[in-house]
């Protein structure tokens, strides 16, 4: 049986997760697929459409 509002990771008790985010912040590249993918879309419509950097 389940207790509401609790739940356990094995990744973020391993310190997994905090290890993926400090990789992720240094080099600047997204571990989750979500955000990978997200940064390969805008790499691809910024390489269509020509960058707008402020």
């Amino acid at each position: 049986m389940k207790i509401p509002g609790l739940s356990f990771s094995l990744k973020r008790a391993l310190g997994i997760t905090a290890a993926k985010q400090k990789i992720s912040r240094k080099t600047g590249i997204p571990m989750t697929k979500q955000g990978l993918e997200r940064k390969v879309g805008r790499f691809v419509i910024d390489a269509i459409f020509g960058s707008k950097k402020k």
